[in-house]
């Protein structure tokens, strides 16, 4: 795993509403009557990879956006409910998902969504920032503040997220979004309903495509992570012969789990193979099992990152 910074987007003024903010210093103590200017502060690094198939490439989001800004725009006039009879132009292209009777990953890029669309930009936006940071459990905050921060805004998503799911015939881009989300609210602790919806969700995506990478990735290392660690193993296997690359991490963590130390061993050295690049941080994982028998992989990489060994 890459242990320098990632790069993220800029999150919304929303997403980290509950954020600590700093009004600007007066250079003398005369009452003003300008107004108060408040600086939010930015989000720290990343700590999981933006991008779990694989670290070295960017963020899907990102390349998303790339693609959007790429593609010719069809300038669109409309009305909006904020402003009845105030007609408002689009002329940027955004990420457009079909809200329902798709079963496949169906990206679009046009300025505005049309019936059973949804414009995903802004979601899209925040679930990378918040996986960045509570991917897996336990989640990696640099403080208080900007947890909550993201505890608020993850809260709201979900509901949005929920919303649309509801449909019998809602969308994979949809479910899969909604699976995403509960999954990380869980890992927020954020209610003991997260993670019977995350099943749900789950279970309707492994209905459409049981051999879906991404949808076989994250219900392997949440089954894990959430006491099913025997069941997380067929869905582990699965997204590591779909290439995942942080499959292998989360398949060796499971193992360590069960207390299967030669089976976690042998997943790290696949994966030193398997992914050359990451054969220091390998061997460093590989070292602490070996003579300190840690047992959680993420908590490992964190000691490494703060220097603890």
């Amino acid at each position: 795993m890459r242990l320098k910074p990632l790069v993220t987007v800029v999150m919304t003024a929303a997403a980290l509403a509950a954020c600590s903010a700093i009004p600007e210093k007066k250079n003398n103590n005369n009452v003003s009557n300008e107004p108060i200017v408040f600086t939010e502060p930015a989000p720290t690094p990343a700590f999981y990879a933006l991008n779990p198939f694989n670290y070295d490439a960017p963020p899907v989001f990102e390349v998303e956006l790339k693609q959007a800004a790429a593609q010719p725009v069809t300038r669109m006039i409309a009305t909006s409910d904020a402003y009845p009879g105030k007609s408002i132009t689009f002329e940027v292209n955004k990420l457009i998902i079909p809200t329902i009777n798709s079963k496949v990953s169906a990206m679009k890029y046009a300025p505005l969504a049309s019936a059973n669309q949804i414009d995903i930009t802004n979601i899209d936006d925040f679930l990378q920032l918040v996986e960045g940071k509570a991917r897996h459990y336990p989640p990696q905050f640099s403080n208080r503040n900007e947890r909550r921060g993201y505890e608020s805004k993850l809260r709201e998503v979900t509901q949005q997220l929920d919303t649309l799911a509801a449909a019998n015939d809602a969308s994979y881009d949809v479910l899969i979004r909604a699976f995403k989300a509960t999954v990380m609210a869980r890992n927020l602790d954020l209610g003991q309903q997260y993670t019977t919806k995350s099943l749900q969700y789950a279970q309707r995506l492994l209905k459409i495509n049981p051999n879906d990478p991404t949808t076989n990735f994250w219900f392997g290392f949440s089954l894990s992570e959430g006491g099913g660690q025997r069941e997380a193993i067929p869905y582990l296997d699965k997204a590591m012969k779909a290439g995942v690359q942080e499959a292998y991490l989360s398949a060796a963590n499971n193992y360590l789990f069960l207390e299967q130390k030669r089976n976690a061993l042998t997943t790290l050295n696949n994966y030193k193979v398997k992914f050359p690049q990451e054969a220091e941080v390998t061997s460093r994982l590989v070292k602490e099992i070996q003579t300190q028998g840690r047992t959680n992989v993420w908590e490992n990489l964190n000691a490494m990152k703060q220097g603890k060994y």
